[in-house]
Parts: structure tokens; sequence; C-alpha cells
């Protein structure tokens, strides 16, 4: 069975990091800070889905902020902090994104994004790419109280859309994103944006390519 439902996680598989890169050098004066503080983000995020933790995107955002000022040494002011998390709400499209958005439009399959960050950072971030035509639903985490992989955000996804789980399909560029989906009996497509090999243990999707208009071409196949 095909699904008509395409869930699309947000943050660098669709949305480009890279513009944050300016302001995190500057700010912690280490060029590897932002892959530091997002990897140490998703690693916090994920110790919180495990031993219960309740917050939200922001506070964990800003105190993984602390956490990599700590390692590295520096201090942030309250007016740094506001600044490099503010860069979240703007960021800019990979390339490859409108036209494969625009192809899968084209063939009638509904596009939901699909994120941790809360539903109002997801709204302003669609909205400031200019994809807000392409998705036909943003759907946030954020009332579950979870993040990602949490086997309960996909089911609570599906309940909203009011679909089966088996009828969505998650295209991300985290292995442990599309792992978590496909652990809860959605489907997957893993887009390879890094270069790094894809988790041997990690269930495999049965779409796995390097860009996005080969994702939705797959998709569109598996018609």
């Amino acid at each position: 069975m095909y699904q008509e439902t395409i869930l699309f996680d947000i943050n660098e598989t669709v949305l480009n990091l890279s513009s944050l890169q300016p302001n995190f050098t500057s700010a912690f004066d280490d060029d590897k800070a932002l892959s530091l503080w997002f990897s140490e983000l998703l690693h916090a995020s994920t110790v919180c889905v495990a031993t219960n933790v309740k917050t939200d995107f922001s506070s964990l955002a800003s105190s993984t902020l602390d956490v990599v000022a700590g390692r590295l040494g520096v201090s942030l002011t309250a007016e740094v902090k506001a600044n490099l998390l503010s860069g979240f709400g703007c960021l800019p499209p990979h390339e490859d994104i409108k036209p494969a958005l625009t192809n899968l439009k084209q063939k009638g399959f509904q596009l939901v994004a699909f994120s941790n960050s809360s539903n109002e950072l997801i709204v302003t971030q669609i909205k400031n790419a200019g994809l807000s035509d392409f998705f036909d639903d943003i759907v946030s985490v954020e009332s579950t109280g979870s993040f990602k992989p949490d086997l309960k955000v996909y089911q609570f996804v599906a309940e909203k859309l009011r679909q089966r789980v088996e009828n969505l399909r998650l295209v991300a560029s985290h292995d442990w994103d599309i792992h978590g989906a496909l652990t809860a009996g959605l489907n997957g497509a893993y887009l390879d944006r890094s270069g790094a090999p894809y988790n041997a243990l990690f269930l495999m999707p049965d779409i796995y390519e390097k860009n996005m208009m080969d994702i939705a071409e797959a998709i569109i196949q598996k018609r």
C-alpha cells in the first residue's frame, strides 16, 4: 500500500542549519560549536524521552546552549542566547526542497511538517522559509511533553491526522528518527545529507537517497 500522507522532519531535513554557523562561531569562538550544540540537543532530548523528563523545545535548546558554553569555557549573556535561538526561526530551505515538494503536491500527496520544535516555532519557520503553500498541516510534538523518537509521538501524529500509522511515511535526515518511525509502524524515507553511514543497529527504510528530489520520485514510484 502506498502512503498518501508524507511527514517531513524540519530541522536539517527541510531547513538548512548552516545559516546559523556565523553567529555560533562568533558567540563561542569555535567553528564546531553549532554541530556540537545540535548533537547535544538531540542527545538531551533522547535522555528526556528515556527518563520521562517533561520539557519543551525552547527550554531544552536554551539549557543545551549553557552546557556547550560550559564545555567550551564561554560565558553567554541572555542577549547572546536569545540571538542564537532566534536564528532558528529564519532558516532557509535546502535547494532541493521546493522542487521536490512541488512534485509531490502535483501528484496529490498530503504533505505534513512534523517536528520536535514548538508549534509556534514551526509555523514561523515554514512561513519565513516560503513553504506555507506546500504543507497541508503542521504538527508539533509539543503537546505530548515528549520528543521524537518516543514511539508515542508517532502514534500521536497518526491520531491527529486521523490516519493509520502504516499509511504514513516519514522523510528525515536523521537515522534515529527514521528508526523510531519504523518501530512505531510507519514507513520511512531516509535523506542522507551528511554522508555518514546509517546506523547498522537501526531499522532500515525502503527508501534511501541523497537528494530530496530522488526521495520524491521514489515515493511517487511506490504508488
